[in-house]
Protein backbone atom coordinates (compact mmCIF):
# COMPACT_ATOMS: atom_id res chain seq x y z
CA UNK A 1 0.00 0.00 0.00
CA UNK A 2 2.44 2.78 0.85
CA UNK A 3 4.05 1.79 -2.62
CA UNK A 4 0.79 3.14 -4.28
CA UNK A 5 0.57 6.00 -2.18
CA UNK A 6 4.14 7.11 -3.00
CA UNK A 7 3.25 6.49 -6.65
CA UNK A 8 0.27 8.57 -6.64
CA UNK A 9 2.86 11.58 -4.96
CA UNK A 10 5.13 10.95 -7.78
CA UNK A 11 2.67 11.56 -10.43
CA UNK A 12 -0.49 13.19 -9.25
CA UNK A 13 0.49 16.87 -11.11
CA UNK A 14 0.16 14.66 -13.75
CA UNK A 15 -2.99 12.60 -13.31
CA UNK A 16 -4.71 14.00 -10.34
CA UNK A 17 -5.08 12.40 -6.75
CA UNK A 18 -8.65 11.75 -7.11
CA UNK A 19 -8.10 9.69 -11.07
CA UNK A 20 -4.79 8.23 -9.59
CA UNK A 21 -6.56 6.94 -6.11
CA UNK A 22 -9.37 5.42 -8.36
CA UNK A 23 -7.08 3.69 -10.57
CA UNK A 24 -5.25 2.25 -8.29
CA UNK A 25 -8.25 1.23 -5.60
CA UNK A 26 -7.22 3.35 -2.67
CA UNK A 27 -9.23 5.80 -0.56
CA UNK A 28 -8.11 9.44 -1.04
CA UNK A 29 -8.30 9.98 3.11
CA UNK A 30 -5.80 7.21 3.38
CA UNK A 31 -3.22 8.72 0.54
CA UNK A 32 -4.13 12.26 2.66
CA UNK A 33 -2.79 10.66 6.26
CA UNK A 34 -0.34 8.72 4.62
CA UNK A 35 0.87 12.36 3.21
CA UNK A 36 0.64 14.03 6.35
CA UNK A 37 2.83 11.74 8.16
CA UNK A 38 5.30 11.83 5.98
CA UNK A 39 7.59 14.66 8.36
CA UNK A 40 7.01 12.33 11.17
CA UNK A 41 8.40 9.02 9.49
CA UNK A 42 11.49 11.30 8.07
CA UNK A 43 12.23 12.09 11.32
CA UNK A 44 11.37 8.38 12.51
CA UNK A 45 14.10 7.49 9.89
CA UNK A 46 16.74 9.79 10.76
CA UNK A 47 16.60 8.32 14.41
CA UNK A 48 16.86 5.02 13.31
CA UNK A 49 19.72 5.49 11.51
CA UNK A 50 20.97 7.71 14.30
CA UNK A 51 20.63 4.80 16.98
CA UNK A 52 22.06 2.37 14.51
CA UNK A 53 24.97 4.10 14.22
CA UNK A 54 25.43 3.85 17.84
CA UNK A 55 24.25 0.18 18.25
CA UNK A 56 27.22 -0.61 15.26
CA UNK A 57 29.83 0.85 17.94
CA UNK A 58 28.57 -1.29 20.88
CA UNK A 59 28.34 -3.59 18.38
CA UNK A 60 32.27 -3.40 17.07
CA UNK A 61 33.60 -2.74 21.07
CA UNK A 62 32.49 -6.77 21.45
CA UNK A 63 33.63 -8.17 18.39
CA UNK A 64 30.31 -8.53 16.82
CA UNK A 65 29.11 -11.07 19.88
CA UNK A 66 26.52 -8.90 21.57
CA UNK A 67 22.73 -9.25 20.81
CA UNK A 68 19.83 -7.00 21.36
CA UNK A 69 19.80 -7.42 25.34
CA UNK A 70 23.32 -6.47 26.40
CA UNK A 71 23.50 -3.94 23.67
CA UNK A 72 20.27 -2.27 25.05
CA UNK A 73 21.42 -2.32 28.50
CA UNK A 74 25.06 -0.86 27.14
CA UNK A 75 23.15 2.13 25.65
CA UNK A 76 21.23 2.77 28.61
CA UNK A 77 24.49 2.75 30.86
CA UNK A 78 25.69 5.59 28.21
CA UNK A 79 22.42 7.73 28.90
CA UNK A 80 20.31 6.71 25.86
CA UNK A 81 16.57 6.02 26.72
CA UNK A 82 15.74 3.48 24.32
CA UNK A 83 13.95 0.04 25.22
CA UNK A 84 14.88 -3.48 24.12
CA UNK A 85 12.27 -3.81 21.28
CA UNK A 86 13.31 -0.33 19.65
CA UNK A 87 16.99 -1.67 19.48
CA UNK A 88 15.65 -5.16 18.29
CA UNK A 89 13.70 -3.24 15.32
CA UNK A 90 17.05 -1.21 14.15
CA UNK A 91 19.20 -4.43 14.79
CA UNK A 92 16.97 -6.06 12.25
CA UNK A 93 16.26 -3.35 10.04
CA UNK A 94 20.05 -2.64 9.67
CA UNK A 95 20.91 -5.94 9.39
CA UNK A 96 22.85 -6.30 13.14
CA UNK A 97 22.97 -9.62 14.81
CA UNK A 98 25.17 -10.63 17.77
CA UNK A 99 27.20 -14.36 17.68
CA UNK A 100 24.23 -17.04 18.02
CA UNK A 101 25.04 -20.17 20.29
CA UNK A 102 25.70 -23.08 18.10
CA UNK A 103 25.12 -26.36 19.03
CA UNK A 104 27.27 -27.88 22.51
CA UNK A 105 30.19 -29.79 22.11
CA UNK A 106 30.16 -32.17 24.76
CA UNK A 107 33.44 -33.03 25.95
CA UNK A 108 33.46 -35.72 29.02
CA UNK A 109 33.60 -39.29 28.21
CA UNK A 110 32.05 -41.53 30.72
CA UNK A 111 33.93 -43.11 33.04
CA UNK A 112 33.01 -46.55 33.83
CA UNK A 113 35.00 -47.02 36.48
CA UNK A 114 33.69 -43.51 38.23
CA UNK A 115 34.31 -43.59 42.19
CA UNK A 116 31.38 -42.43 44.17
CA UNK A 117 31.21 -38.61 44.42
CA UNK A 118 28.20 -37.21 45.26
CA UNK A 119 26.24 -34.82 43.37
CA UNK A 120 25.86 -31.45 46.06
CA UNK A 121 24.49 -29.30 43.11
CA UNK A 122 21.37 -30.80 41.77
CA UNK A 123 21.93 -28.56 38.92
CA UNK A 124 21.07 -25.23 41.02
CA UNK A 125 23.88 -23.17 39.93
CA UNK A 126 22.50 -20.43 42.42
CA UNK A 127 24.46 -19.46 45.59
CA UNK A 128 23.35 -16.57 48.29
CA UNK A 129 26.81 -15.20 48.01
CA UNK A 130 30.29 -15.72 47.17
CA UNK A 131 33.03 -18.14 47.63
CA UNK A 132 30.17 -20.61 48.74
CA UNK A 133 29.69 -22.90 45.35
CA UNK A 134 31.91 -23.02 42.42
CA UNK A 135 31.91 -25.11 38.96
CA UNK A 136 34.60 -25.68 36.58
CA UNK A 137 35.66 -27.76 33.14
CA UNK A 138 38.25 -28.55 31.31
CA UNK A 139 37.50 -27.42 27.40
CA UNK A 140 39.78 -27.78 24.24
CA UNK A 141 40.94 -24.80 21.78
CA UNK A 142 41.80 -25.71 19.01
CA UNK A 143 45.22 -24.05 17.36
CA UNK A 144 47.71 -24.56 14.11
CA UNK A 145 46.95 -27.54 12.05
CA UNK A 146 45.49 -30.36 14.80
CA UNK A 147 47.22 -28.92 17.91
CA UNK A 148 45.19 -28.33 20.78
CA UNK A 149 45.05 -25.65 24.08
CA UNK A 150 43.34 -26.94 27.47
CA UNK A 151 41.76 -24.54 29.25
CA UNK A 152 40.16 -25.18 32.93
CA UNK A 153 38.10 -23.05 34.94
CA UNK A 154 36.68 -22.04 38.54
CA UNK A 155 33.33 -20.10 38.26
CA UNK A 156 31.81 -18.49 41.13
CA UNK A 157 28.04 -20.03 41.11
CA UNK A 158 26.95 -16.53 43.06
CA UNK A 159 27.99 -14.17 40.45
CA UNK A 160 29.30 -16.29 37.08
CA UNK A 161 32.82 -14.62 37.92
CA UNK A 162 35.94 -16.86 36.45
CA UNK A 163 37.74 -16.95 39.98
CA UNK A 164 40.42 -19.09 38.30
CA UNK A 165 41.42 -20.36 35.47
CA UNK A 166 44.75 -22.16 33.71
CA UNK A 167 45.52 -22.86 30.33
CA UNK A 168 47.95 -25.49 28.77
CA UNK A 169 49.28 -27.61 26.08
CA UNK A 170 48.28 -31.16 28.00
CA UNK A 171 45.33 -32.42 30.01
CA UNK A 172 47.13 -33.54 32.82
CA UNK A 173 46.03 -33.33 36.09
CA UNK A 174 47.69 -30.20 37.22
CA UNK A 175 45.77 -28.28 34.69
CA UNK A 176 43.01 -28.48 37.45
CA UNK A 177 44.92 -27.98 40.31
CA UNK A 178 46.55 -24.89 38.79
CA UNK A 179 42.97 -23.46 38.09
CA UNK A 180 41.56 -24.27 41.50
CA UNK A 181 44.61 -22.90 43.42
CA UNK A 182 44.63 -19.52 41.04
CA UNK A 183 40.91 -19.34 42.77
CA UNK A 184 42.53 -19.38 46.50
CA UNK A 185 44.49 -17.11 45.86
CA UNK A 186 42.10 -14.66 44.31
CA UNK A 187 39.49 -15.52 46.68
CA UNK A 188 42.06 -15.70 49.42
CA UNK A 189 41.13 -19.30 50.51
CA UNK A 190 38.02 -21.56 49.34
CA UNK A 191 37.72 -23.33 52.98
CA UNK A 192 34.24 -24.24 53.14
CA UNK A 193 33.26 -24.60 49.38
CA UNK A 194 31.97 -26.42 47.29
CA UNK A 195 33.65 -27.73 43.56
CA UNK A 196 31.30 -29.22 41.28
CA UNK A 197 32.51 -30.83 37.91
CA UNK A 198 31.76 -33.66 35.52
CA UNK A 199 33.64 -37.60 36.17
CA UNK A 200 36.96 -36.26 33.73
CA UNK A 201 39.92 -38.36 35.14
CA UNK A 202 41.59 -35.40 36.15
CA UNK A 203 38.57 -34.45 39.01
CA UNK A 204 38.33 -38.09 39.76
CA UNK A 205 42.49 -38.35 40.18
CA UNK A 206 43.90 -38.77 44.26
CA UNK A 207 46.28 -35.87 43.21
CA UNK A 208 43.35 -33.45 42.81
CA UNK A 209 41.29 -34.69 45.38
CA UNK A 210 44.43 -33.61 48.03
CA UNK A 211 44.28 -30.40 46.57
CA UNK A 212 40.90 -30.22 47.81
CA UNK A 213 41.71 -31.66 50.73
CA UNK A 214 44.21 -29.13 50.88
CA UNK A 215 42.20 -26.14 50.40
CA UNK A 216 39.24 -27.01 52.94
CA UNK A 217 37.04 -28.00 49.28
CA UNK A 218 34.29 -30.57 49.01
CA UNK A 219 33.93 -32.26 45.86
CA UNK A 220 30.91 -32.55 44.20
CA UNK A 221 30.07 -34.25 40.81
CA UNK A 222 27.26 -34.64 38.15
CA UNK A 223 25.88 -37.56 36.70
CA UNK A 224 28.34 -40.09 34.47
CA UNK A 225 27.95 -38.36 30.80
CA UNK A 226 25.20 -35.48 31.60
CA UNK A 227 26.72 -32.14 30.16
CA UNK A 228 23.62 -30.80 31.98
CA UNK A 229 24.80 -31.59 35.58
CA UNK A 230 27.01 -28.97 34.55
CA UNK A 231 25.47 -26.85 31.95
CA UNK A 232 26.89 -23.69 33.96
CA UNK A 233 30.38 -24.45 32.48
CA UNK A 234 29.32 -25.56 29.68
CA UNK A 235 27.74 -22.67 28.90
CA UNK A 236 30.33 -20.41 29.81
CA UNK A 237 32.90 -22.58 27.53
CA UNK A 238 30.55 -22.32 24.72
CA UNK A 239 30.29 -18.29 25.16
CA UNK A 240 34.65 -18.44 25.03
CA UNK A 241 34.37 -20.03 21.99
CA UNK A 242 31.70 -18.72 20.03
CA UNK A 243 32.90 -15.42 21.04
CA UNK A 244 36.86 -15.74 20.81
CA UNK A 245 36.77 -18.29 17.27
CA UNK A 246 34.01 -16.07 15.86
CA UNK A 247 33.07 -18.71 13.30
CA UNK A 248 36.37 -19.99 12.37
CA UNK A 249 37.65 -23.68 13.55
CA UNK A 250 40.76 -23.00 15.03
CA UNK A 251 43.12 -20.38 16.31
CA UNK A 252 45.80 -19.07 14.21
CA UNK A 253 48.59 -20.41 16.75
CA UNK A 254 49.22 -20.79 20.42
CA UNK A 255 49.98 -17.00 20.93
CA UNK A 256 47.31 -16.19 19.45
CA UNK A 257 44.82 -18.41 21.46
CA UNK A 258 46.57 -17.25 24.62
CA UNK A 259 46.24 -13.76 24.18
CA UNK A 260 42.33 -13.90 22.79
CA UNK A 261 41.17 -16.40 26.06
CA UNK A 262 43.20 -13.98 28.25
CA UNK A 263 41.73 -11.10 27.03
CA UNK A 264 38.02 -12.89 26.43
CA UNK A 265 38.33 -13.85 30.40
CA UNK A 266 39.15 -10.40 31.56
CA UNK A 267 36.37 -8.59 29.55
CA UNK A 268 34.08 -11.35 30.87
CA UNK A 269 35.10 -10.71 34.63
CA UNK A 270 35.00 -6.64 34.13
CA UNK A 271 32.35 -5.40 31.44
CA UNK A 272 30.70 -8.07 29.76
CA UNK A 273 26.89 -8.32 31.03
CA UNK A 274 25.14 -11.51 32.17
CA UNK A 275 21.67 -11.51 31.51
CA UNK A 276 21.72 -13.79 35.24
CA UNK A 277 22.85 -10.56 37.01
CA UNK A 278 20.58 -8.08 35.34
CA UNK A 279 22.93 -6.86 33.07
CA UNK A 280 25.95 -6.89 35.08
CA UNK A 281 29.42 -7.96 34.58
CA UNK A 282 30.35 -10.42 37.39
CA UNK A 283 32.39 -8.41 39.02
CA UNK A 284 30.06 -5.19 39.28
CA UNK A 285 27.39 -7.40 40.59
CA UNK A 286 29.42 -9.00 43.14
CA UNK A 287 30.28 -5.16 44.62
CA UNK A 288 26.98 -4.21 44.11
CA UNK A 289 25.82 -7.18 46.59
CA UNK A 290 28.74 -6.24 48.99
CA UNK A 291 27.47 -2.60 49.09
CA UNK A 292 23.82 -3.54 49.51
CA UNK A 293 25.27 -6.05 52.62
CA UNK A 294 27.02 -3.59 54.33
CA UNK A 295 24.02 -0.94 53.80
CA UNK A 296 21.51 -3.66 55.36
Amino acid sequence: MINRFQFIEDHHRAFGVKRLCQVLEVARSSFYKWRTGRAARAARERADAALAERIRAVHAEWDGTYGRPRITAELRDDGERVNHKRVGRVMRKYGIAGLRLRRRQVTTVPEPSAAPVPDLLRRDFTASEPNLKYIGDITYLPVGDGEFLYLATVIDCFSRRLVGWSIADHMRTELVTDALRAAARVRGGLAGAIFHSDHGAQYKSREFASVCAELGVTQSMGAVGTSADNALAESFNAALKRETLRGARRFNGVRVCRLAVFRWTTRYNTRRRHSRLGQRAPIAYEQQSATLTLAA
